[in-house]
């Protein structure tokens, strides 16, 4: 049992490391997508610099790297993840696939949290003479702040789901904990197989 609390323990400090930088990486990677996404919007959807083609452009890319799934996604990215930290495996190895697959959703939740501001707010700080840079620091993301932490808190938690599947890879050690338990098994009979006789013809 002790050897159990001790597999358990480590696969908890792991996963908890491994998500804590997928996090932080999904955050730098997302936030200024996110940003983008929202800024570069329609005017009506609260764009402060609309421009329709950039906004489209972006917008597919972030769908379609949402739509893949994260095994397949894990797989794509080996020669990256080997590139820029020099192995394909292990719970390092997996920060890579599981930050970049957290970012696009970062991006949405950022660009929706944003565009929830009341747009008076921010006709307020352009008629002051507030700059582009200086509504998206002081008045965007300060207003949108519970509805960002709400977001990064189901990042979190896809993270950690996302986890449990990277141990297809040698990362995040949940993943893994099934196969180096000892569960003892009840033993099964082995019954000998009779043949069935069909009478034949008399």
């Amino acid at each position: 049992m002790s050897k159990l609390w001790i597999l358990v323990f480590g696969a908890t400090m792991e996963t908890l490391s491994m998500v804590f930088f997928s996090t932080l990486f999904s955050l730098i990677l997302g936030l200024p997508l996110g940003i983008l996404l929202s800024a570069t919007s329609p005017e009506d959807q609260g764009g402060i610099i609309p421009h329709p083609v950039l906004n489209n452009v972006l917008g597919r890319i972030v769908n379609v790297l949402r739509s893949f799934p994260f095994i397949i996604l894990m797989i794509l990215l080996f020669p990256l993840s080997r590139l820029l930290i020099g192995t394909s495996i292990g719970t390092t190895a997996t920060i890579v696939p599981l930050s970049i697959a957290a970012a696009p959703f970062v991006a949405r939740v950022i660009e929706t949290a944003l565009k929830e501001v009341d747009p008076g707010v921010v006709q307020a700080a352009r008629a002051m003479g507030s700059t582009n840079f200086q509504i998206v620091r002081k008045v965007l993301i300060p207003e949108a702040l519970p509805s960002l932490v709400s977001g990064i808190t189901l990042t979190i938690i896809n993270l950690i789901g996302y986890s449990a599947m990277a141990g297809a890879i040698g990362g995040g050690r949940f993943g893994r904990l099934g196969n180096q338990v000892w569960i003892p098994t009840v033993p099964r009979r082995h019954h000998g197989s009779s043949r069935c006789r069909h009478p034949g013809p008399r």
